[in-house]
């Protein structure tokens, strides 16, 4: 059974659209980094959970990649805050209670969080990818409009399981 590991924001809900609204209608110098990582590391992440919608039924077909029995899953996310991983996990634990939830400093590579040869990451963001197939792992391109950036591209997460990685 493979490692599966699904990123949170941007392909499970749409928290970077909500997340980036709340950002433009901020007073943050967009060029300062150091305003940008305070802005998120003091977000309402109950709020935005609550606010966001799940992109493209990501929970059900999650059912579906977990009752396959085909891959072990767990959700890698970065994270920015201690209050961003509470609400991450209790958004999951809403529907699974045998899923990890892996919360990765934003500051470094996921890759650097767990094993990534041989394992399996689906993320929208290429660059997260780039670094996972540099570590012997598999990049699936996550996105609505299948821009597929040099990975495997899908728009619904069970599209996993109609894929052969023997």
């Amino acid at each position: 059974m493979k490692n599966l590991y699904i990123d949170f924001d941007g392909v499970l809900m749409d928290t970077i659209t909500t997340s980036y609204r709340l950002l433009d209608e901020s007073e943050i110098d967009k060029n300062n980094p150091d305003e940008i990582l305070k802005f998120y590391q003091t977000l309402n992440w109950e709020e935005i959970i609550e606010v966001t919608p799940i992109l493209n039924d990501s929970i059900n077909r999650l059912k579906k990649i977990k009752d396959s029995n085909r891959f072990d899953v767990s959700i890698l996310t970065h994270v920015n805050s201690t209050a961003e991983i509470v609400e991450k996990v209790k958004f999951i634990r809403k529907y699974f209670h045998d899923i990890t939830v892996i919360a990765c400093p934003k500051q470094i590579s996921k890759t650097m969080m767990v094993h990534a040869k041989d394992a399996i990451l689906i993320d929208d963001y290429t660059e997260n990818l780039v670094e996972w197939k540099k570590a012997g792992g598999i990049g699936i391109k996550f996105s609505t409009v299948y821009k597929d950036r040099g990975f495997k591209c899908i728009s619904h997460i069970d599209e996993i399981l109609n894929m052969n990685f023997e």
